[in-house]
């Protein structure tokens, strides 16, 4: 099920900030090297990223699967000039590409690149605060994610969290796994009186979560 339909997506994508060719050359190179290419973040999800993160300006980011690097380069447009940011990858076999593409762009140097579980990494860091954080790993652990990033987050700072529609089977009867995981997460945030929270209908659901 999609959650919108092609033709305004089409618009949407005609009606925003034109694709960088760097992000054009790896959507490209996804689709035509990668497993399952449609994880990549995309023009109009990857503007919604950028814009939201130069709004922010923030001067720490960090991500919970890098995949490809789109993302990662359309929130490493926003930093600010001595920012970084963080991404954490779990395949090691996706290294080379990755460096290969960070070096397409300008903000190659602004870019830390991490392999391993997620939360060891986190535990590893260094870094006391974060202006933003995006979650867009494996999906049965992103309650852990937030409750792991959450403290790290300073007040004010945004969490992002990608798939919470999960083409639609949040709100239908499925009750796999997965969507029963993706449906507790939202259920559980909504009622959580820490963050102020609003989900935007891009592509397959971005969750917003702000520190109070």
């Amino acid at each position: 099920m999609e959650i919108l339909d092609d033709d305004l997506q089409t618009y949407l994508d005609n009606h925003c900030e034109p694709e960088p060719e760097a992000l054009k050359f790896i959507n490209r190179e996804t689709y035509l090297k990668v497993l399952k290419p449609n994880m990549l973040s995309g023009h109009y999800q990857g503007r919604v990223l950028s814009m939201l993160s130069k709004m922010m300006q923030p001067k720490r980011i960090l991500e919970i699967g890098t995949f490809t690097g789109y993302a990662t380069i359309c929130l490493a447009e926003g930093l600010a000039e001595d920012g970084i940011i963080h991404t954490i990858e779990v395949n090691r076999e996706m290294e080379e590409m990755l460096k290969t593409h960070f070096s397409l762009t300008n903000v190659e140097k602004k870019i830390r690149l991490h392999f391993g579980a997620a939360e060891l990494v986190i535990a590893d860091l260094d870094e006391k605060s974060f202006d933003m954080v995006f979650i867009d790993a494996d999906k049965k652990n992103n309650l852990l994610y937030f409750e792991l990033v959450l403290n790290k987050v300073r007040s004010g700072g945004l969490i992002i969290i990608d798939n919470v529609l999960w083409k639609g089977k949040v709100y239908g009867n499925e009750n796999d796994a997965d969507t029963v995981n993706i449906r507790k997460l939202n259920d559980q945030i909504a009622a959580d009186t820490r963050v102020e929270k609003l989900i935007l209908p891009v592509r397959d659901g971005l969750l917003l979560i702000q520190k109070k």
